[in-house]
C-alpha cells in the first residue's frame, strides 16, 4: 500500500526544538521522529510513500531526498495555502488510485501494517480508523463502535458530563480506499476529523474502527518526547507491536472490579471498588494487558438488554478514565443455560463455550490480542473463575472481595488466594511477596 504521511505541521508546542526546523525532524532515539516512521513503512513492505509538506519542508526535502537511503520511493507535494489534514489529501487525489495509508508526523508507534491492511480489507471499509483507549478519555474526543466494529457515533469534547461513553480514541493512524476522496471538498480546508469523518457515519456508514493494545504515542510537546524516547530506548515500542504474544491479566468483573450486587448493576448504581483504580493503573503501566471477562446472565434472564449493558461498560470506563486508567478490552458472555426467568431471551438460552468455567472468552482475547496464555493470569472472586483460568492454561488468583470462592460451583483451587485487587496486582508485576498467600 501506498503511504501518505502528513509532514507539514509547525510544532509549536514544542519550543525551542522547532525554531529550526521542521517537527518530523525533531530527533528522537538518535534520527527524526520522520525517520521512524519511514522505516516502519519499509518493513512492511510499504515503499511508496509521499510526504506532505509545509513548514520548513525543504529540511525534509533535502534529508529524504529520493528516498532511495532508506529502500523506499518519495515523492513530495509542499502545501503552501493550509488546506487541512483531509484538503491536503485530496491535493494528490491523482496520486491515490488504490487503498494507502496515512500517518500523522508527530506518532511514534510500532503496528502491525499488515494486520491493519487485512482487517481494512476485509470490513470493504472506505476508511479503517485505529483505536485505542487512553488513560485521559475525559479530555479526548471519543467514538463509537457497534460490535462489527463499524464506527457508529463521533463523540467530540466537550461532552455532556451527565453522560458515560465507552472510552476508544482516534489513534491518528488510517487505512484509507480512494473512495474517500469523493467525500472531501476540493480547494477548501477540511480536516478529517471534523469534517470528514462524521459526514461518512452519517451517510454510507462504512468506517470501521480497528482496536490495537499496539504501541501509539504522538509527541507535541518536549515532556511527551522525553517519555516517548525512554520507551523506544528500552525497547517496549517494539515489544508491544502486534507480532510479539503479550501477556495479560484477566479480570472478572462484578465483586472484582465493582461492588456484586447479584445480577450486575444498573450504570448509575456501579461502584468501583476502592483499590481498583490504582490496581489498574499498575498494568496499564506494565506491559501487561488488561482484559476484563466477565458472565453476564443477566441479558438471557431479560433484566437488561446489550445496549444497556454497553452503558454499564461506558460507566465502569468513565470512572477509570477519571482515575487516568483504562482497560484494554472487555469481553462478556449474555448466555444462561437455565429457563424460567420471566421476560428472558431465549436466544441466549444455551449453552456456550464462553460461559465461564469454559475458557471461550479468554481464548477469543488470546487470538484477537496475541496473548501468551502460559505467561498470563485470571483474577477472580468465583470457582468458575478459577476454573475459566485452568481452562485456558493461565495462572489463577482468587480474591477475598466479592464472592471470595463461596459458590462452590468448581473445585478447582486457585494458585494464589489474596485479599484484592491490589495485591492480586502487585503480586503478578512485583513477584511473590510475603503478602501472597499460596492456596
Amino acid at each position: 500500500m501506498k503511504t501518505v504521511i502528513l509532514a507539514g505541521g509547525k510544532g509549536t508546542r514544542m519550543g525551542d526544538l522547532t525554531r529550526q526546523i521542521p517537527k518530523p525532524m525533531v530527533r528522537l532515539a538518535g534520527k527524526p521522529i520522520l525517520e521512524h516512521q519511514i522505516e516502519l513503512a519499509r518493513r512492511y513492505g510499504c515503499t511508496d510513500i509521499v510526504l506532505l509538506i509545509g513548514h520548513l519542508g525543504q529540511t525534509i526535502e533535502d534529508f529524504f531526498q529520493d528516498g532511495s537511503r532508506w529502500g523506499v520511493t518519495i515523492r513530495y507535494r509542499r502545501e503552501e495555502t493550509p488546506l487541512g489534514t483531509a484538503g491536503a489529501l485530496k491535493e494528490i487525489e491523482d496520486w491515490l488510485d488504490d487503498d494507502f495509508l496515512v500517518f500523522y508526523a508527530d506518532i511514534v508507534m510500532d503496528v502491525d501494517l499488515a494486520a491493519l491492511a487485512a482487517f481494512h480489507r476485509r470490513a470493504k471499509a472506505v476508511g479503517t480508523l485505529v483505536v485505542h483507549p487512553n488513560n485521559h478519555p475525559h479530555d479526548s474526543d471519543l467514538l463509537e463502535l457497534d460490535p462489527q466494529s463499524r464506527i457508529v457515533a463521533f463523540r467530540p469534547k466537550p461532552r455532556d458530563p451527565g453522560v458515560c461513553h465507552r472510552n476508544l480514541v482516534n489513534a491518528a493512524l488510517y487505512a484509507f480506499s480512494p473512495e474517500i476522496l469523493r467525500h472531501i471538498p476540493a480547494g477548501r480546508f477540511a480536516d478529517l476529523g471534523r469534517d470528514v469523518f462524521p459526514q461518512i457515519v452519517s451517510s454510507c456508514r462504512s468506517l470501521f474502527g480497528y482496536n490495537t493494545a499496539e504501541y501509539l504515542s504522538d509527541v507535541g510537546t518536549p515532556d511527551r518526547l522525553r517519555k516517548v524516547e525512554a520507551d523506544v530506548l528500552a525497547g517496549k515500542v517494539a515489544r508491544l507491536n502486534r507480532q510479539h504474544a503479550r501477556r495479560a491479566i484477566f479480570l472478572d468483573r462484578d465483586g472484582v472490579l465493582n461492588v456484586d450486587d447479584g445480577d450486575g448493576p444498573s450504570p448509575e448504581q456501579l461502584q468501583l471498588l476502592p483499590e481498583v483504580p490504582e490496581a489498574i493503573r499498575r498494568i496499564n503501566h506494565s506491559e501487561y494487558l488488561a482484559v476484563v471477562v466477565t458472565n453476564q446472565p443477566a441479558v438471557a434472564k431479560g433484566f437488561l438488554s446489550e445496549q444497556e449493558l454497553d452503558r454499564v461498560h461506558a460507566k465502569l470506563e468513565s470512572l477509570l478514565g477519571a482515575e487516568h486508567a483504562y482497560l484494554d478490552r472487555i469481553y462478556y458472555c449474555p448466555h444462561h443455560p437455565d429457563r424460567g426467568f420471566a421476560g428472558e431471551r431465549p436466544e441466549y438460552k444455551i449453552r456456550c463455550d464462553c460461559r465461564k468455567p469454559s475458557p471461550g472468552m479468554l481464548l477469543r482475547a488470546a487470538e484477537e490480542l496475541n496473548i501468551d496464555l502460559e505467561g498470563s493470569f485470571l483474577i477472580g472472586d468465583r470457582t468458575t473463575d478459577i476454573q475459566a483460568g485452568k481452562n485456558a492454561g493461565v495462572s489463577t488468583i482468587l480474591v477475598r472481595t466479592g464472592c471470595a470462592g463461596t459458590d462452590g460451583k468448581c473445585s478447582s483451587q486457585p494458585d494464589f488466594i489474596l485479599d484484592d485487587l491490589r495485591d492480586a496486582v502487585r503480586l503478578v508485576i512485583d513477584g511473590r511477596r510475603p503478602l501472597a498467600e499460596a492456596a
